[in-house]
């Protein structure tokens, strides 16, 4: 069966004047079933979606975070970096991601007992520790197995570095490099709640 344009018409003259044939009327009612049901099913859905990324302060299970943070040291010439991050894993197999003020990704680290690599682009680069790998891409050794502990909040003693935590209830750490030369400061400012 073919459609005309004067059948089309006719069947909106038909609905329009009300008179609707009843396998139409029971299609209106499937689909208004239908769109109920898939309403109440996205709304459940939505309901018990949620984001499991533990961003907050004060737990200890936390395996992911993200803020801002700023790196300075003190050399000649002068270096400072910013960037906002996330930081997942712990010290032995993680991946750190960093990224502009304007949201560009500036690169990502991920290291494993097995390798450690650096993503700038579409370029990786290969190294023989995670040590190496944070030198190398932030201009300063980093203790990473003390700040895992300093994100959870632990005071841990790193030689040459000094950390202080006392604004950790607000989302705040730094940490100060003064041995070796040059003097590194690292701030930390953590996003917290949902």
């Amino acid at each position: 069966m073919s459609l005309s344009l004067s059948s089309l018409a006719a069947m909106g003259r038909t609905v329009q004047d009300g008179a609707l044939p009843a396998s139409r009327t029971l299609s209106d009612r499937c689909r208004k079933a239908l769109t109920l049901f898939f309403a109440i099913a996205i709304f459940s859905i939505a309901g018990c979606a949620y984001d499991t990324r533990a961003t907050g302060i004060n737990d200890s299970k936390n395996e992911v975070w993200s803020g801002r943070l700023s790196l300075q040291a003190e050399s000649e010439p002068p270096q400072a970096f910013f960037a906002a991050f996330e930081l997942k894993g712990n010290a032995q197999r993680g991946e750190l991601r960093l990224t502009s003020p304007l949201g560009n990704v500036v690169g990502v680290m991920r290291w494993s007992p097995q390798e450690a690599l650096l993503e700038i682009g579409s370029g990786v680069q290969r190294f023989e520790s995670v040590d190496a790998l944070l030198e190398k891409s932030t201009g300063a050794a980093l203790p990473l197995g003390a700040l895992f502990d300093w994100l959870s909040g632990i005071s841990t003693v790193q030689r040459g570095w000094s950390a202080d935590l006392s604004r950790y209830g607000e989302g705040r750490i730094n940490a100060v490099r003064t041995d070796p030369a040059p003097r590194t400061t690292l701030r930390l400012v953590l996003n917290q709640g949902p």
